[in-house]
């Protein structure tokens, strides 16, 4: 099971630079970026209702599972 991050798919399509969206949410841009690549153990859901807020999705358009 390999879990994949789409946060890349769902910024280009909202026309979002990954440093506005770090910025809107309050976390590092190098936080925002460990996130991006799926190198993070975790996520919590205070960040992922955040990020979902200003890209206006849903937690299953950011993540998915292969």
């Amino acid at each position: 099971m390999t879990i994949i991050v789409r946060l890349d798919v769902m910024l280009a399509l909202r026309k979002m630079k990954s440093k506005e969206l770090a910025q809107e949410i309050g976390i590092s841009e190098q936080n925002l970026s460990l996130l991006r690549q799926g190198k993070v153990k975790g996520v919590r859901f205070e960040t992922l209702d955040k990020i979902c807020e200003i890209l206006d999705c849903k937690p299953g358009d950011l993540i998915d599972r292969e």
